[in-house]
């Protein structure tokens, strides 16, 4: 369950497209949230029904989180 942060201001982070931003909003979630978030990223990133700006959002959370490490 993601608690570290408010919701709306833990995605406003991830999709922000700021890479500190999404790795400060990483660091709060713990293993099972992380994995959680993970694959919404990668459904909002490959599956149809989202806005453009959000699949390029999601995209860009990916590939920051991905150049990390998962970190």
């Amino acid at each position: 369950m993601i608690h570290a942060m408010v919701p709306e201001l833990l995605w406003s982070r991830l999709l922000s497209g700021d890479a500190d931003l999404i790795r400060a909003a990483w660091a709060t979630l713990g293993a099972e949230d992380r994995e959680s978030v993970r694959r919404h990223l990668r459904s909002m990133a490959e599956e149809e029904g989202w806005q453009p700006g959000q699949r390029d959002a999601a995209r860009a959370a990916l590939r920051c989180l991905d150049s990390d490490g998962g970190v």
